[in-house]
């Protein structure tokens, strides 16, 4: 119960501040209105920070589903829980999403962009190409778990004081690095959590919900963590610290 709370709190979390950094961006008459695509990356980072500080103790601080099928691989989680992190992340970034859409439930009304309103919910490429937006999810989402599973090392001998900060700056780095093609989800329960949200409840002049692209941010985080996840593992994990063969 410890991780399925945890993680549903925390990807709650985890979605409230994220998107809530890119409602305040882009929807009108918001304080945050055009603050640009370093605020929406900033938040995000942040809000990886938060909750892994919120509930990493408890959980472990996945937040993200691809993550649990990276750490799964490595061999740091046991397979028979991931479907209840998943579950729990996907729950969490529902009522994360819902908590959005009540807290700038004004603002949606005083935009007319259609692209917009479903942006604040869910990924949509600049460009769109399915195989290689797919493509650049899966290079974000190996990033992103080779720089979990480095930062963890304990070579590194960082805890949980620095570590989820030390996420959080991952994170930020990705959306300014490798953001731009896809809005980089790098994590299928905040796209798709979000999405559903997005058609189910009344947001005035909405647009459909781009289910045709739906499953690129999930499937490419998927592949991308496991892919990450096998060179870490292979490649790095193994090397010695320096001066330790003197």
């Amino acid at each position: 119960m410890s991780i399925f709370w945890g993680e549903l709190i925390g990807t709650l979390l985890l979605v409230l501040l994220g998107d809530g950094s890119v409602a305040n961006v882009l929807l009108k008459r918001s304080k945050g209105e055009k603050g640009g695509w370093i605020v929406i990356s900033t938040g995000w980072g942040f809000a990886v920070s938060i909750a892994v500080y919120t509930i990493g103790w408890a959980s472990g601080g996945h937040i993200n589903p691809a993550v649990t099928f990276g750490l799964a691989v490595a061999g740091k989680t046991a397979w028979n829980l991931v479907p209840t992190y998943i579950i729990a992340q996907l729950i969490g970034a529902f009522i994360g999403a819902v908590l959005v859409w009540a807290s700038y439930y004004l603002h949606f009304g005083k935009s007319d962009n259609k692209t917009h309103k479903l942006l604040i919910f869910c990924t949509q490429p600049a460009i769109r190409h399915k195989s290689w937006n797919f493509i650049t999810e899966v290079i974000a989402t190996a990033v992103l778990l080779i720089g979990v599973l480095g930062i963890f090392n304990i070579h590194n001998g960082i805890g949980s004081g620095v570590g989820p900060f030390a996420v959080g700056l991952l994170v930020f780095s990705i959306g300014l690095s490798l953001g731009g093609p896809t809005g980089y989800a790098i994590n299928p329960a905040r796209d798709l959590g979000p999405r559903i949200v997005h058609a189910l409840f009344p947001i005035q002049g909405k647009g459909d919900s781009d289910w045709d692209y739906a499953w690129v941010p999930i499937v490419g985080p998927l592949l991308g963590a496991g892919i990450g996840s096998f060179i870490y593992q292979q490649f790095v994990s193994h090397l010695l610290p320096i001066g330790s063969g003197i």
